[in-house]
């Protein structure tokens, strides 16, 4: 599905030019993923979520449907934003767009590709493997000159059964226990101003004791928005002491960015990784838990 052939996994990453060859292919499901977060102050909670259909509806990638992750595949009880639901909701979800056996999901996002992870990680969570991401998104192809189209699509339902990968996603007592394991690496996706503390978005400032930083801008060309490059990217994690023999814990604030960090993990051939679900969003709140700052 891809010519980015370097990473472990090349069928998760679908290229522009392979996209526009394939969009007539029928068993294609092409999702839109976009959400916008607008970061506020003195409001007492650290942006307010918009959806990014009202920009599908008015520029898509021809045939596309769209994909609201905070309305229609978060959990509305938790009480925070994007909260991964059940599995077997979430397939019923995805069942309802389309998603279901025999059929090839691609998913991109505008302005980060953060968003396109964040659905791939879901659906890997639930055991399905055969979704990529557009490396660009939205912004590569309009970029290139590409067909865009107005207007919406969707699909017919689909038939999906969940097939759950325990430990994808995990707790707060899961992170607690990581502290101080030399078995395991914990990393924030957040910028650096919010892993040092100098940015309180999220109430207490600071980060989760011994977690190392590696910012999910750094892994994205901030001009095109596509990956770096598998040697860059391996790097950057190989240089915060992110081993292959370590379980590897990834937060940020939502655990939103945390899928992009995952995801590129994975791409360069790491296999124990799990997303701190709440991240920093439940972490910054609890007074219980351990802080630390620069």
């Amino acid at each position: 599905m891809s010519t980015t052939a370097r990473y472990a996994h090349p069928e998760a990453i679908v290229s522009t030019q392979w996209l526009e060859e394939h969009l007539r292919d029928p068993s294609l499901r092409l999702f839109d993923c976009t959400t916008y977060l607008l970061y506020e102050t003195g409001t007492g909670r650290p942006y307010r979520v918009e959806s990014g259909r009202s920009d599908y509806e008015a520029a898509r990638i021809p045939g596309s449907a769209f994909l609201d992750l905070q309305a229609e595949l978060s959990d509305p009880s938790s009480g925070l934003n994007f909260t991964m639901p059940a599995p077997e909701a979430l397939a019923a979800s995805l069942a309802a767009k389309g998603i279901g056996s025999g059929t090839r999901v691609v998913l991109y996002s505008r302005k980060n590709m953060q968003w396109a992870t964040r659905v791939w990680w879901m659906l890997r969570a639930i055991g399905f493997d055969e979704a990529a991401v557009l490396d660009g998104g939205f912004d590569k192809w309009q970029a290139e000159g590409r067909p865009t189209e107005t207007g919406s699509a969707d699909y017919p339902p689909a038939a999906l059964a969940a097939r759950p990968r325990p430990g994808l996603f995990v707790g707060k007592a899961e992170v607690k226990a990581a502290i101080g394991d030399a078995g395991r690496c914990t990393i924030n996706a957040l910028a650096p101003d919010l892993h040092s503390g100098e940015n309180p978005r999220y109430g207490r400032p600071g980060r989760i004791p011994g977690s190392v930083n590696v910012p999910v801008g750094s892994l994205v060309d901030p001009e095109t928005f596509a990956f770096r490059p598998p040697e860059e990217v391996a790097g950057a994690f190989a240089a915060v002491g992110a081993d292959r023999s370590k379980r590897i814990i990834l937060y940020c604030g939502g655990g939103i960015a945390a899928t992009l960090d995952a995801f590129l993990l994975h791409q360069v051939g790491h296999s124990e990784l799990a997303v701190y679900d709440a991240s920093m969003s439940e972490w910054a709140r609890d007074e219980s838990l351990p802080i630390e700052r620069d």
